[in-house]
Order: C-alpha cells, then structure tokens, then sequence
C-alpha cells in the first residue's frame, strides 16, 4: 500500500514538474517574440482528413505586427488592421468585410499562431525530436473549453532560438492541420500601408460586408 502511494506521490510530481518546464518554455517563446518590432513568415499547411479523403496541401506567407496581417494563402488575402478584416479572392473578384471575433478561442488566426496558447488551454511537455540538427521540444496543449471543436494542439519549439517550428492541430473531427514554418525574419522594414486595405485597387471586384 505504502509502495502504491509513492507511486502516486511521484507521479503526481513528474507531471507537476513537465507542468512547470512547459510553463517555462512557453514564456521563453513569449517573451522573446514580444521583442520584435514585427514578424515574417513562410509556411508550409497541411490539412488531413482520413475519414473524409481529404489531403490538401500548400505554402503560404504572413507578416505580423502586433495584431496586425497580411496573410496570403490558398490564392487568397487576408488584411487584418486591428479592428477589420478584409479577405480578398481574385479568383471570385470579391472581397469580404467583416470584424474579426477576437474572442473566438477555437480559431487560431495568424495574430494568434505566437501568442495563443497562452490562455485557454492547459499544458505538459511531450516529446523531444531532432529536425536537421535542431532540438525541436513539443508542448501537448488541450482546451479548458470542453466543446472546443480542438481536441489538442503540439506546438513544435527549437530549443535553441526559442522559435515556433511548427503547429499541429487535432480536430475533435479527425482533422489535422499542420503548419510548418520554412522561413522565420523579424524587424523587416514594412511598408506603412502594408496592413492598409486600398479599395481602389478592387474597383471592379464585388465588397460582401459582413456585419
């Protein structure tokens, strides 16, 4: 019985201490993207469905500063200025106006990918792999919320520069969606109208303005 208890006991303290590394690990990586004037990324997405034979796969670009994007993916743009997003599709020759829900906790946007695990979900540190020379340490997050439509999350971190490697998500719909990241710039020189919508640009395109 006694040797039952410190079973518990020490299992109890591992995962108190996995707790705390993870804690630890995710305030490094905050802490160190909070520096950056702005953020730049290349990306590799990847969404699968088994169930429903879905295999999509595809690169994108997204520049960051503060809660501001421009996000392009899929033949698609997407302008974030802080309060309005602009999403525009040449192919459709529309572009949708609408106020991104900020407390929507199930979308991880690109404002978000560096910075959303820090409310919402409990942590613990998973495994350990070496990509090409680099340490890349897991974090398994789960949603508090339990009718996320988010089973859990990894977030791939390189132990070294403090870096987001890569994102996957596990949908409680058998989805996974993985983002990898190819190409990582900080404090690039950005235009002033970078996160500025030009409508003279899409005169002859359709505006949906989503209320």
């Amino acid at each position: 019985m006694k040797k039952i208890a410190l079973a518990i006991i020490l299992v109890f303290n591992l995962n108190s201490f996995a707790q705390d590394d993870a804690k630890t690990l995710l305030d490094d990586v905050s802490t160190k993207i909070k520096t950056y004037d702005n953020i730049a990324l290349d990306f590799k997405y990847v969404l699968i469905n088994t169930e429903e034979d879905i295999h999509q796969e595809t690169r994108g670009d997204v520049i960051m500063q503060g809660d501001k994007y421009k996000l392009n993916i899929l033949g698609i743009t997407r302008i974030f200025n802080g309060k309005t997003l602009y999403t525009i599709s040449p192919e459709d020759e529309e572009v949708t106006v609408s106020n991104e829900n900020s407390e929507d906790t199930n979308t991880i946007t690109p404002s978000k990918m560096l910075s959303f695990y820090e409310d919402g979900y409990t942590y613990k540190m998973d495994i350990l792999q070496n990509v090409n020379g680099r340490k890349i340490q897991y974090v398994k997050l789960t949603p508090i919320d339990s009718n996320s439509e988010i089973n859990h999350v990894l977030l791939g971190i390189d132990t070294k520069t403090k870096h987001i490697y890569n994102l996957i998500e596990i949908g409680n719909n058998s989805t996974k969606t993985t983002l990898t990241v190819n190409s990582f710039k900080t404090n690039e020189p950005l235009s002033k109208t970078l996160f500025t919508f030009d409508k003279t640009k899409y005169s002859s395109y359709f505006i949906n303005k989503i209320d």
